[in-house]
């Protein structure tokens, strides 16, 4: 379905830049050429019969064939009409196609004052510079349009950037007898007989003042001129019915072309400002943090017992990891509560040789990771719950950091900082720039705005009454850590984010686990977004969320992704066929953009610079899977699919890179 589109898109492209001169166009009138040898005839008009003998044609003395090439215009043509209407003058209009497809009203006006129509080809084309398919097309194209219009056809025919049919180039008349080979008339100018004016305001005058010379001369049209019949005729209905669907395809192609760059160009807006916005409210965070950090008056240190929850299936590659780091917190007062939610692999038994009072090991049938959540938070003792990944490895502070929030009454959840563990190849660079630069912006501007849409599920902290006053975790979508932190707002809870609180995550080290994990994702935000969609008219806490966090998930991790294949095809045309330097530009601007926001989160996070350099492939490759991956939850969506529970296969990576750098015990992982 997605390809179908893009292929209608860039159809819809290549027509448009078709008409306008974009694709495929020839160069302007040639100053020398060869002419060739054969005798043309001595009039301006010509005809070729069948035995391919050229017969010539002049108009009698004292009549004047007046002709007109290019448009119809907005601009000049009404205002020539209305000269040789004023002065009883008839015209011959040699029009260009494509304007007299965009212009039907003007074509219709032409006839109705009784002139007469021509081609002058669709795109106002050297027919000698282009294959005799591209020159069947482009009379073929302008006769649609003419018969959309007026349902007539024309056998007159201008060669573009020629006058007399004496000093055609050899190749033009070779072009120009193939056209009259299919029964078009050839009409060149001598300036005498047969008077060639080009459209445009200048024209306007120069009729002005031939027609109001003294004199007996008759201005009329070729045909009539030379006493011909049958150089416009009635087309069938067929045919009628062909223009207006070739006619309807070209301004809807016109349309489509100009509102994609107005949509490059709000797009541009938009993601600039957005990335002032995360810049400036990053600094804001960071200024917050630091004034506390400094000794700022602040609520007492909170040091109440906590209730760690490991939801775990299949877990076994990393569960001994994720519960030891947990065993070695600075935090002492802890209760792990490790629910194995019918794994078939090990994981069970792993985390039950575990031997240490203070972890709580449950088996229960598969149910998925909510009602392992929910059995974990019936099992536990505390006040504070903590909620984790069954792959993810704290730092030893990372439970004392993440709950201190909660010595305010008025927060009800907390957000850990969550880093990428394994992040070696190129991928793995990848999804380590996006965790910081994309969710780690977000969520400092989340905590500014007081919008936090997600605590994420591998390091969330949660008062146990806020839980249970919006039912624990539900089980009505696919992303139950967004689902939950949504209620929680909408319920009058603030949402916070503690960047000191580091866990380390497994992420997917291929791209069918990237594409899985992440699809689950989207549709799962998608439902929670529609599932407290009316957060958006609510007050309080809840229309803070709604107005403010509902609607950026909407426009950027949504809409904007939605529209993201389309302004990439675009910005493809434009590199091909319009200003590559200006679209090189553009992008380079783009790039430098999001390098410098690269640097400057990086810096916050104090993490190393080297993975900048993956970025400009990031932008080409990795942000159109994400793209992609909106696309096809949103079609899902729409089509009422039930997408399954999809499950990233583990393979203790993160852990095996987080022992062999340190990390774990305080040592940040290199790179």
């Amino acid at each position: 379905m997605l390809c179908l589109l893009l292929l209608v898109a860039a159809t819809a492209l290549v027509f448009a830049g078709y008409g306008r001169h974009e694709i495929a166009a020839t160069a302007g009138p040639r100053p020398h050429c060869p002419t060739a040898p054969e005798t043309r005839g001595e009039g301006p008009v010509a005809q070729v019969d069948r035995d391919g003998v050229v017969r010539s044609a002049t108009p009698p003395d004292g009549t004047v064939a007046l002709t007109y090439d290019g448009g119809p215009s907005p601009e000049w043509t009404p205002r020539l009409l209305d000269v040789l209407a004023a002065r009883h003058a008839k015209a011959t209009f040699f029009l260009t196609g494509s304007e007299a497809a965009a212009h039907p009203d003007l074509v219709r006006r032409i006839v109705s004052d009784g002139h007469e129509l021509g081609s002058h080809t669709y795109t106002d084309v050297d027919l000698a510079q282009v294959s005799a398919t591209r020159a069947d097309l482009e009379l073929s194209f302008t006769q649609n349009a003419l018969a959309a219009s007026t349902g007539l056809g024309t056998r007159l025919l201008r060669l573009p950037h020629t006058t007399g049919l004496a000093t055609l180039c050899a190749d033009q008349w070779e072009a120009g007898r193939r056209a009259a080979g299919s029964g078009y008339v050839l009409v060149a100018a001598d300036g005498k007989s047969v008077l060639q004016l080009t459209g445009s305001p200048q024209a306007v005058d120069e009729t002005e003042k031939l027609l109001a010379r003294p004199g007996s001369t008759r201005y009329t049209t070729v045909g009539q001129a030379l006493g011909l019949s049958g150089t416009t005729y009635h087309v069938s209905v067929l045919a009628e019915w062909k223009g207006a669907a070739f006619v309807q395809a070209q301004n809807a192609s016109r349309g489509f072309a100009d509102a994609m760059t107005w949509l490059l160009v709000v797009a541009g807006v938009i993601t600039a400002v957005r990335l002032a916005l995360l810049l400036g409210v990053a600094r804001v965070h960071v200024r917050r943090t630091r004034s506390r950090r400094r000794g700022a008056p602040r609520l007492p240190p909170v040091t109440a017992p906590v209730s760690i929850l490991v939801p775990a299936y299949n877990e076994e590659a990393g569960i001994e990891a994720t519960v030891r780091s947990l065993l070695a917190s600075t935090y002492e007062a802890i209760q792990v509560v490790v629910v194995d939610d019918g794994s078939s692999d090990r994981t069970f038994e792993i985390a039950e040789s575990i031997d240490d009072p203070r972890v709580m090991v449950v088996r229960q049938p598969n149910a998925g990771k909510a009602a392992a959540l929910n059995t974990g938070l019936a099992w536990a003792h505390h006040d504070i719950v903590v909620m984790i990944d069954g792959d993810t490895v704290f730092e030893p502070d990372a439970v004392r950091r993440l709950v201190q929030p909660l010595a305010d009454r008025r927060v009800g959840a907390v957000s850990g900082n969550t880093k990428v563990g394994n992040r070696q190849g190129v991928l793995g660079r990848w999804q380590h720039l996006e965790y910081v630069i994309g969710f780690n912006l977000d969520r400092r501007m989340y905590d500014v705005l007081e919008c936090m849409p997600t605590v994420p599920g591998a390091i969330g902290a949660f008062r146990r009454d806020a839980l249970a006053g919006v039912g624990g975790v539900s089980e009505d979508t696919l992303a139950e850590d967004t689902d939950l932190t949504m209620a929680l707002c909408r319920a009058g809870w603030r949402v916070v984010y503690e960047e000191s609180a580091i866990a380390w995550t497994e992420a997917p080290s291929t791209v069918r686990q990237l594409w899985k994990q992440r699809y689950r994702w989207c549709y799962g935000t998608l439902q929670a977004m529609w599932k407290h969609r009316r957060a958006v008219v609510e007050g309080g806490q809840s229309g803070k969320l709604g107005r403010r966090g509902l609607l950026y998930l909407l426009l950027f991790q949504t809409v904007l992704p939605l529209l993201a294949p389309l302004v990439d095809v675009f910005a493809v045309y434009g590199l091909f066929f319009q200003d590559p330097g200006q679209a090189l530009a553009v992008w380079l601007g783009f790039t430098a953009v999001q390098v410098g926001t690269a640097v400057y989160a990086l810096r916050l996070d104090r993490e190393r610079f080297e993975p900048i350099w993956t970025l400009p492939l990031q932008i080409v490759v990795y942000r159109q899977l994400m793209y992609l991956v909106v696309v096809q939850s949103v079609v899902t969506a729409l089509l009422g699919s039930r997408l399954r529970w999809h499950r990233m296969q583990r393979t203790g990576t993160a852990t095996e890179t987080l022992e062999r750098t340190g990390a774990g015990s305080g040592v940040r992982p290199a790179g």
